[in-house]
């Protein structure tokens, strides 16, 4: 990684360095496969996003919230698809390994389109939401300088 490793946008809080974190660290939470820490924090280093934030965010998906996160995805893979309504979908570990040939499709294209979708959209509201926060703060300090 030489070099690149020691650039500040990747260790320090700003605008497009966390933008970017939510990006990717959303994304990958939302994928289903081991070391999505190790990918996430790899892929922060040529995106120019945190990386401790990218890392931290794909814990959203964690042993708690992860068979939730996952039948979501599987639902708007499925719905996407224009196929199985989710009626017979048992969440238990045997079902899933049981028709695993039949549900990886709908389950990783409904993740794709989930982690872009969440991760795009935080992007943009943390672009917009730190973009008006400096804004307020540049007008209080105008008016504390009258």
């Amino acid at each position: 990684m030489g070099k690149q490793i020691y650039e500040a946008d990747l260790w320090h809080l700003n605008r497009r360095s966390v933008a970017k974190a939510f990006l990717n660290g959303l994304f990958w939470a939302f994928i289903p496969m081991p070391f999505q820490m190790v990918v996430s924090a790899l892929l922060a280093i040529p995106l120019r996003a945190n990386i401790p934030l990218s890392i931290a965010l794909v814990w959203i998906t964690n042993p708690l919230t992860m068979p939730f996160v996952f039948y979501f995805n599987y639902k708007v893979g499925s719905l996407i698809m224009g196929g199985d309504d989710g009626k017979a979908f048992h969440l238990s570990v045997e079902w899933i390994w049981a028709k695993l040939e039949h549900i990886w499709l709908p389950l990783y294209l409904g993740s794709v389109v989930s982690g872009l979708f969440f991760g795009i959209l935080a992007y943009v509201t943390i672009l917009l939401v730190w973009r008006i926060h400096v804004i307020k703060r540049w007008k209080e300090r105008k008016k504390r300088r009258i």
